[in-house]
């Protein structure tokens, strides 16, 4: 059982009912609203472990929802999951771009919504452990201090950037992040460079890394995720 706390928004009240219920059933606290500006400031007055936000709302959209919260140094930090009845890819991007921490499409699964729940509150409370230097999965170890790879306890040789984009995404596994996020995490805000420049990396990334390239995935039409082990 568990006492984290989900604020849960939606303006479909079935949703609402069958989300709420499944997840209590979790041994989760279930705090739901209809509104974007009311869960703002519920997320504000009370704040959650985590967000389910449906992004079509009426008024203030999800994505306004989401834009506020995250720059916002109170809530900021809260991990928010987009429900989304489009499953477009153009708005998977969007929310992604704002913050959200990961996306599930309607119709779902409640079993699915739960795991994934349960995945993202995982990762929120490993994100501390991330700050070590040392990385260490299956057999790949990325060593930041040193800024060296090895396979097997064989070294890779990776460009600077191909390393930074590495241990960019091994730091948060499973975390999605899309072209232009991997792009401002390694490089900074406004750093010259395409979309296209990231998947060449990518490539070469993979072929170098051999066998753990795999650890690398591509989410289609969104970005690139560290696979969860």
């Amino acid at each position: 059982m568990t006492d984290k706390k989900i604020l849960l928004v939606d303006d479909e009240e079935d949703i609402l009912n069958l989300v709420k219920y499944n997840l209590e059933r979790e041994g989760y606290r279930v705090e739901t609203v209809m509104t974007g500006e009311q869960a703002v400031r519920s997320a504000r007055e009370n704040v959650p472990d985590l967000i389910l936000l449906d992004l079509m709302l009426p008024g203030m959209d999800g994505f306004d929802v989401c834009r506020i919260l995250k720059n916002d140094k109170g809530t900021g930090l809260i991990p928010i999951i987009m429900l989304t009845a489009k499953g477009e890819d153009s708005d998977i991007v969007t929310g992604l771009e704002l913050g959200a921490d990961d996306y599930i499409t309607k119709p779902f699964s409640p079993r699915i919504l739960v795991a994934r729940v349960k995945a993202v509150l995982r990762r929120d409370g490993r994100v501390e452990d991330t700050k070590s230097p040392l990385l260490k999965i299956g057999e790949l170890e990325i060593d930041s201090a040193r800024h060296r790879v090895s396979v097997d306890g064989q070294r890779k040789d990776l460009t600077a950037t191909e390393f930074d984009i590495l241990f960019y995404l091994a730091r948060r596994p499973g975390w999605v992040f899309t072209r232009s996020q991997i792009i401002n995490g390694v490089k900074g805000d406004d750093y010259p460079v395409t979309d296209r420049s990231v998947d060449v990396q990518i490539l070469n990334l993979r072929k170098k890394l051999g066998k753990s390239g795999d650890y690398v995935e591509t989410v289609r039409g969104v970005g690139y995720r560290f696979k969860e082990l």
